[in-house]
């Protein structure tokens, strides 16, 4: 059984994309904005609705509509940029020149304080995350969870009813879906996870009806990769 979480989260969703960003606010108001893409305005609007104190910010990934708006938010709020992993260079340096190709925006190049990496921990105000690697989506991708209150940042690589894309430089859909299976479900089915679009879900949903990612499609077991279902995988899209 879960714990009651030792932080509030509050789901702001910025730029054109819609993106997931989250304000997790700890009990003394000390807060990390996970994947502030842009908006800044908005998010600290947000923050300042719940009395958020901004101190960290936590990027899962380097797409623009994640961090995008996490120099800016350093600038306003003095806090520090943790994530993602160090091969994320290669997306974070060209979030100004991305922007420019989707017809305009404002976001910034972004330069973390501090990259992660499998097992590194995170924490606000007392409270303590930890983080594990994800790549294929991008190859730097990592998730933020806590364990005792069941919930996981996942960024692109997992979402209700779908997974990331990897059809972008650098992507890898065999290794997301290594990703997946082999570092998000061993969490437990019970893990809620915030998307970095669309609904929140739970791993032991995914791992049921996930057109891409569900087990029969997978041959996932317990930590063991069995034989797939071969006629499941003829009717999703992942394999067509």
């Amino acid at each position: 059984m879960s714990e009651q979480p030792p932080f509030q989260v509050q789901i702001v969703p910025v730029t054109a994309f819609e993106q997931n960003c989250s304000i997790i606010r700890a009990p003394n108001g000390a807060a990390a904005v996970v994947d502030p893409g842009g908006d800044v305005p908005r998010i600290l609007q947000a923050a300042g609705a719940i009395d958020a104190r901004i101190e960290k910010i936590w990027i899962t990934h380097g797409h623009l509509d994640h961090a995008g708006g996490a120099m800016e938010l350093k600038r306003r709020t003095g806090a520090i940029i943790e994530g993602p992993q160090e091969e994320e260079v290669f997306w974070l340096s060209q979030i100004e020149d991305n922007w420019k190709r989707y017809g305009g925006g404002n976001g910034e190049n972004c330069t973390p304080d501090r990259f992660l990496n499998d097992g590194d921990k995170l924490e606000i105000g007392g409270v303590e995350f930890d983080v594990v690697t994800t790549p294929g989506h991008t190859p730097g991708h990592v998730v933020i969870y806590h364990k005792g209150a069941r919930v996981a940042f996942v960024g692109d690589v997992l979402f209700a009813g779908s997974i990331g894309r990897t059809d972008f430089p650098r992507g890898d859909h065999a290794q997301l879906i290594d990703s997946i299976t082999q570092k998000l479900w061993p969490l437990g089915d019970d893990m809620q996870f915030v998307p970095g679009h669309g609904p929140i879900s739970t791993f032991g949903r995914e791992r049921k009806t996930n057109a891409f990612v569900a087990d029969a499609l997978t041959g996932y077991q317990g930590a063991e990769k069995q034989d797939a279902d071969v006629a499941a995988q003829k009717t999703t899209k992942r394999y067509q």
